[in-house]
């Protein structure tokens, strides 16, 4: 018969290849790099092969280390919702998330994946709309909670401030032309609103040569050279260059992010998420 697996040495597996290293796995899990790398080598005995390729300055899984990882995640993850099962039997249910989808792309991920572990009993139900129309959504009763961009005038407790800077596509000179070509979140985006209120106090001349509430779209756009846009920082994508004041552009306000909660929410699902959003994305650097 074969030896249970070790739940701890499964959770130190997945921090070391999620971590990409033995000393960033250490802080997660709670324990000194030696023994990361001894639970590591226990590990290896036990199941009778390699998983970790060990290099100088990282450590990736081996092919047996990538199907190992599937199961692992998977035991993890079943240990939490048995655990959860009976410690907390109340968070359970699901919650109607609103959030605009350029911030679903990179700031949700990882919060999301945390949230999970610590109540995976919890359904996460995404609605990815732009802040006005979340804001009308909740109101009307459709979501529960909603992380929106702060507009002008608009009471909201801001707990992260994300900068906001041009892109323009690496293969083309799109900001030399005049007036400036500029691809624009749809109308009452806040986004788009900062770009505006940017180039028009640089007494900027511009033309909106695309609008939409899709993030793919715009990066599409800008990307194909056919215009410049303002995007969150943390979602340009590799395939966008950043640009600015060497350019001849004006800075872009910070976009103020905060969360909207609809009062007749009460369930202890929404509390936990509620809670949890406004810590992780305050911490989130």
């Amino acid at each position: 018969m074969a030896v249970p697996l070790d739940l701890n040495l499964l959770k130190t597996f997945v921090a070391v290849v999620e971590s990409g290293s033995l000393s960033n796995a250490a802080p997660r899990v709670g324990r000194s790099q030696s023994a990361v790398s001894m639970q590591m080598q226990r590990l290896e005995d036990m199941v009778g092969n390699q998983l970790l390729v060990r290099g100088p300055r990282t450590v990736t899984p081996n092919a047996a280390g990538e199907d190992f990882l599937i199961y692992a995640r998977r035991l993890l993850k079943l240990s939490d919702e048995a655990w959860a099962s009976v410690t907390r039997p109340k968070e359970t249910g699901s919650v109607r998330l609103g959030v605009p989808d350029d911030y679903a792309a990179f700031l949700l991920p990882p919060v999301l994946s945390r949230f999970a572990e610590d109540h995976p009993l919890v359904t996460v139900e995404l609605v990815c709309e732009q802040s006005t129309a979340l804001v009308k959504t909740l109101a009307e009763g459709r979501l529960d909670l909603a992380i929106v961009t702060r507009l002008p005038d608009q009471p909201l407790d801001v707990i992260r401030l994300e900068r906001f800077v041009w892109v323009a596509s690496p293969n083309h000179v799109a900001w030399q032309n005049d007036p400036l070509p500029v691809a624009l979140f749809e109308p009452g985006c806040a986004a788009r609103m900062n770009v505006l209120q940017a180039l028009g106090g640089a007494d900027r001349s511009y033309r909106c040569t695309y609008s939409s509430a899709s993030l793919l779209g715009l990066v599409a756009v800008v990307q194909a050279g056919l215009a410049v846009a303002g995007l969150a920082q943390r979602s340009v994508p590799p395939s966008l260059r950043i640009i600015g004041a060497n350019e001849g552009l004006p800075v872009l306000p910070d976009l103020e992010i905060g969360i909207l909660r609809n009062p007749l929410s009460t369930t202890p699902a929404v509390d936990r998420l509620h809670d949890f959003l406004r810590r992780d994305l305050a911490q989130q650097a």
